[in-house]
């Protein structure tokens, strides 16, 4: 199997990932070896712990790939980034492009949630990148606290927009702690989470997706997203559906219905 994944903090020296080249280089060759050969790399923008240039973000992943390139390692990577909430209202169309995924028409964003829970700085956000005509793959919502309570009813809105869940494989395992576990696996169990992450960040955070055995949520599905994106609004009605509209369409739907 050869997973994707679309959240992983590989750049070195950027943030709380991987510290230098050494040690970004160590993580893909775990990531080759595990069977990850296609990933985005997502370095937090718009934190005020991590600064980071937007522009530079192409560049800077251009330097790695050539580093895994010399090193044999079999890792595609693509430029994006993890959006911090409370600073999304900074970045302008132009910027939003830079760490965007998918073909035009359909280019999409990853968003984190405040861990605190969903509240009017995500919607904030969310309004912000929709305006610009971006789509949104919601970072890890199983860690915003409340998610099973109040949370996935905070968020029908986006939902019922189009925007899609991506759950971490490190909650799953209970890295995050029991709340985090419990509201990942409900994601997961329910149909709602279209994709699964490593949330990868080298030594310090080491699982990858071979952690988890879900063909569908950890290749086709993130496949299909750097490939095809996420449609503005509903996937589009026509005679023939590929079988991961389908898949895209029912997550939609699960959502919208468990968000109600």
């Amino acid at each position: 199997m050869s997973h994707v994944d679309l959240h992983l903090h590989l750049l070195p020296g950027v943030d709380d990932g991987p510290p230098d080249m050494d040690a970004s280089l160590a993580h893909a060759a775990r990531l080759a070896r595990d069977g990850v050969h296609e990933a985005t790399v997502t370095p937090h923008v718009g934190h005020p712990d991590f600064p980071v240039a937007v522009a530079t973000i192409p560049e800077r992943t251009r330097t790695l790939q050539a580093a895994i390139d010399a090193a044999g390692i079999d890792l595609r990577l693509h430029p994006g980034g993890e959006i911090f909430p409370p600073y999304a209202t900074d970045l302008g169309r132009d910027e939003l492009a830079v760490i965007a995924q998918g073909p035009a028409g359909a280019r999409w964003v990853l968003l984190e949630v405040p861990f605190d829970g969903i509240d009017a700085t995500f919607f904030t956000a969310w309004r912000h990148v929709r305006r610009h005509g971006f789509g949104v793959l919601i970072a890890h919502p199983e860690r915003a606290a409340g998610l099973l309570d109040e949370g996935l009813r905070r968020l029908r809105p986006v939902i019922e927009d189009g925007a899609l869940l991506q759950v971490n494989v490190s909650s799953l395992l209970g890295r995050h702690g029991d709340e985090a576990q419990e509201a990942g696996q409900r994601l997961v169990r329910d149909g709602l989470a279209y994709v699964l992450a490593s949330d990868g960040h080298g030594d310090v955070r080491p699982d990858t997706l071979a952690a988890v055995g879900n063909e569908r949520l950890t290749s086709a599905n993130p496949r299909f997203l750097l490939r095809h994106g996420i449609p503005a609004g509903e996937v589009p009605s026509r005679a023939w559906r590929s079988p991961y509209e389908r898949r895209m369409q029912a997550a939609i739907l699960a959502s919208r219905q468990r968000a109600h």
